[in-house]
């Protein structure tokens, strides 16, 4: 008997129960590593997120959803740009990088006229009013009158409208053509925002135009600033219904500073949309925690919207994300709200992996009580060939021989262990031994027979 045999035999039962049910662990843990490695529960730890010009609304928001997804382990690189056309640019450019940006309604279906086939919506996040800053003494020397009344009146003004890039320049054009008004009887500039309001301040232009949600710390300086006054959309409505993507919007009087009463009347105004765009190869664990940080973002009142209003699901330019569309429905996951997200999103995104694993393995386990019964009455069963072999061979071998076999056969058997299910059959097997033994002692005490 070879040592490897002897070590089986002499070891415990549970070992046996062990060795039969390896293979179906086994079986078990290869599905659900594939369904891991297929589902890839858990999301990449860093995301790169196109935002705008520094000071700007994108990049005050930026900073923000920085903040609020490092609670959970993603590091978010924020990715400054001109604005809407370049964080477009970006996520069409599949080697740019970007995940994720801020996009202005309006800014695709100038530029293609059609949806982004590989992009994705997380949702309209907040409005962009159109800011139209003006000098007041620009307009008293022009116009001969305190205020700007019409955009068709900026001809001869020297009007910035945003860098390349930004989502302006795009959008002042169109308003501007509405308006029948020559890009040649203008004054157009195409500077940054930064530069260009420190040339509107010091009177070496006459007007700045900006898309900008009313955090932007630009907006909120020039609306206080004595000597810049804001132009107010009086046909709003007629731009929205010329213009899908724009909204008529009100910024209300006395919303800027409530003490000095600012702006002493209500300012018309049209807005474009500003959505959250993102490839659509983007984890979703990812855009389930980007849309709920958007709703810590944009969900609170504001000069524009009132709680709740955003995000929202509604998107007339792209498909929104499925993972997003989950959030708008039915808002954060049961299991986030009480466990910490990476364990959450493991059993969201694995349970039903696992309930088509354990489907699988129910049937298969059916087989494994009968493969233990058969392993642990081997080891008694598999004696008796041996016994058999000893007892045959009684008249033919010197008895010395046989006793001395069947001593070594039964101290295996004294050493196997078996449930206690299964001590008749160990005990039986025992009881034949002492059979084959007397036998054997009996045939070498009977004496040899004369020979004639």
């Amino acid at each position: 008997m070879t040592d490897t045999e002897r070590e089986s035999v002499d070891a415990p039962s549970w070992r046996l129960v062990l060795g039969t049910a390896t293979p179906f662990l086994a079986l078990a843990v290869l599905l659900i590593g594939l369904a891991y490695w297929w589902l890839e529960p858990n999301p990449p730890r860093h995301l790169v997120m196109a935002t705008g010009v520094p000071q700007g609304a994108y990049s005050e928001f930026g900073q923000r959803y920085e903040k609020l997804l490092a609670n959970h382990g993603i590091r978010v690189v924020l990715r400054q740009t001109q604005g809407a056309a370049e964080n477009l640019a970006l996520l069409r450019d599949a080697g740019s990088g970007v995940d994720v940006a801020f996009v202005q309604g309006g800014v695709a279906d100038a530029a293609h006229g059609e949806s982004d086939p590989g992009l994705v919506s997380l949702g309209s996040m907040f409005q962009e009013p159109v800011w139209l800053f003006y000098r007041s003494d620009s307009a008293q020397r022009l116009l001969k009158q305190p205020h700007l009344a019409s955009l068709s009146q900026l001809t001869g003004w020297r009007v910035n409208i945003g860098a390349p890039g930004s989502g302006v320049p795009v959008l002042a054009r169109r308003l501007l053509e509405a308006n029948r008004i020559d890009s040649g009887a203008i004054g157009l500039s195409e500077q940054p925002v930064t530069p260009a309001v420190v040339e509107l301040l010091e009177g070496r232009i006459d007007a700045v135009m900006l898309a900008s949600a009313p955090e932007s710390l630009i907006v909120q300086m020039l609306l206080q600033t004595p000597g810049i006054a804001l132009f107010d959309f009086a046909q709003a409505d007629a731009y929205t219904r010329r213009f899908g993507f724009l909204s008529a919007v009100t910024l209300p009087r006395g919303v800027v500073d409530l003490a000095r009463d600012l702006p002493a009347a209500d300012v018309h105004m049209v807005a474009p949309t500003a959505t959250l765009v993102a490839r659509d190869s983007l984890h979703p664990a990812l855009v389930q925690l980007l849309v709920q940080a958007a709703a810590q973002v944009h969900g609170q009142p504001g000069w524009f919207q009132r709680k709740g209003e955003f995000p929202n699901a509604v998107d007339g330019e792209r498909t929104l994300a499925p993972e997003a569309e989950r959030f708008y429905r039915n808002g954060v996951p049961w299991l986030q709200r009480y466990l910490p997200f990476w364990l959450a999103n493991l059993v969201d995104r694995m349970w039903i992996a696992l309930l088509s694993i354990v489907a699988v393995l129910i049937p298969l386990s059916r087989v494994l009580p009968p493969l233990v019964e058969l392993r642990i009455r081997s080891r008694v069963f598999r004696w008796y060939g041996q016994l058999r072999e000893i007892e045959a061979a009684a008249a033919a071998s010197p008895a010395a021989v046989q006793l001395r076999e069947l001593d070594e056969i039964e101290a295996h058997v004294n050493a196997v262990q078996l449930p206690l299910s299964y001590a008749d059959e160990l005990y039986a097997l025992k009881s034949h031994i002492q059979m084959v033994r007397r036998r054997i002692q009996s045939v070498s005490a009977q004496p040899a027979p004369r020979s004639p």
